[in-house]
């Protein structure tokens, strides 16, 4: 019967006198369950900042913008003219019924001046539902009002970014900065939003009421027009039920017919996420299965040493089977050693793995996400080596002719 304790002592004290060669074994694995713990970690980062870069602009949102429209003949090209207004954007709201919010969208740039600092900032005319589609809040002040909206009144809301540069430790509350020449009063702190995937700064921005954007900062040649709308969907479930009543509508109210080209154009942002994220899926799955052939190199190195190591001890294996020692004993012997090299070395690999995906992070500026799934995928992986790759050098060894591998120098 085979003594599974006595077994596992005899093979760890085997490893022990040839810790050089142990060591060396280990190597392999050490290297590719490293290189796997940090490549999944560098994928997972890069997934999970751009799911926070797109949810950071809103959730369940659809942008409508101006299309394409046709002049004597020739195509302007998309968004040469808007064709959106104010209108399109109370009808959207009041006659869709997966839409929850709305927000018409009136943007330039400006110089923005307070005391004796100026900064060049994005301008952007909105209504109050803009904070509920972007998922935004207030870290102090008010939003605006119906009431800012109808009069047209010179407020707004400052982006950190703004913040940082016009009125350092400054408390912005209350004071009054002038966009382009015109006063307006601070009633706002936007919370920090971070960077776009564009790479856009989405903190440097003033929100102003539309109609006074209209009005009295951008104008336009049409009233009520406005360069695009924002439609944010009850749930991720209603967004394509939302993308065609919104689509529906404005077709009707264009005038638009079936076989006509459109005058906008509806996005969605989920299907822009879907995207990214199956491309940082498959750059993860890439990295890994690279990443992964390390850990067959090593498999191949730890059945080479075991080989050689069956070589060697041919005598020792010989001098086991003639006191009693039977050929699944020195199977079983040879696949502990295996499968103990190949866990040690998985072990190693993974904290090795999780210090380079923090020095990666650090110094590269890159978010690294090392998770349990890929800790377990690996170090699991390393194990499944050590049996694989073990099992052939520890059955050669067990068919050894005891006569022979007493005889053998």
């Amino acid at each position: 019967m085979i003594s599974i304790p006595a077994t596992i002592k005899i093979s760890l004290r085997a490893l022990w006198v040839n810790k050089m060669r142990s060591s060396l074994t280990m190597l392999g694995i050490i290297i590719g369950v490293g290189a796997v713990i940090a490549m999944l970690a560098v994928g997972t980062g890069a997934s999970r900042k751009i799911a926070q870069q797109v949810s950071s602009v809103g959730s369940n949102l659809i942008i409508v913008v101006p299309g394409s429209v046709t002049q004597g003949g020739m195509r302007m090209g998309s968004g040469s003219q808007s064709t959106l207004t104010l209108g399109d954007a109370s009808a959207i709201e009041s006659e869709c019924p997966s839409v929850q919010a709305v927000a018409p969208i009136l943007s330039s740039t400006g110089q923005v001046v307070y005391g004796n600092q100026n900064w060049a900032t994005g301008i952007t005319g909105t209504t109050p539902s803009i904070l509920e589609i972007q998922d935004c809040a207030l870290v102090e002040g008010r939003n605006f009002s119906e009431q800012d909206i109808r009069n047209a009144t010179k407020v707004c809301l400052v982006g950190q970014t703004v913040v940082e540069n016009l009125f350092g430790n400054e408390d912005p509350l209350g004071k009054v900065v002038r966009i382009k020449k015109v006063p307006f009063t601070v009633i706002g702190v936007l919370e920090a939003k971070g960077q776009s995937l564009g790479g856009h700064d989405q903190d440097d921005v003033i929100y102003i009421p539309v109609s006074t954007a209209q009005k009295k900062i951008i104008g336009t040649a049409t009233p009520g027009m406005v360069r695009s709308i924002m439609v944010k969907a009850r749930s991720t479930a209603e967004l394509p039920d939302a993308e065609t009543e919104v689509t529906d509508l404005l077709m009707q109210r264009h005038r638009i017919g079936p076989n006509q080209e459109q005058d906008f154009t509806v996005r969605n942002l989920t299907q822009m996420l879907q995207m990214a994220q199956q491309f940082t899926t498959v750059m993860t799955l890439l990295l890994g299965a690279i990443a992964s052939v390390s850990l067959v190199v090593g498999g191949i190195g730890i059945m080479n040493i075991m080989l050689v190591s069956v070589t060697e001890r041919t005598r020792e294996i010989g001098i086991r089977m003639a006191v009693g020692a039977k050929a699944g004993d020195i199977r079983l012997q040879f696949i502990i050693e295996a499968i103990t090299l190949s866990l040690i070395g998985g072990i190693v690999g993974i904290i090795i793995g999780t210090i380079t995906a923090a020095i990666i992070s650090k110094f590269a500026d890159w978010p690294t996400v090392v998770s349990p799934l890929a800790v377990f995928l690996a170090f699991g992986f390393s194990g499944f080596i050590g049996i694989f790759f073990g099992f052939y050098p520890a059955y050669k060894a067990s068919l050894l002719n005891p006569i022979d591998a007493l005889r053998y120098e």
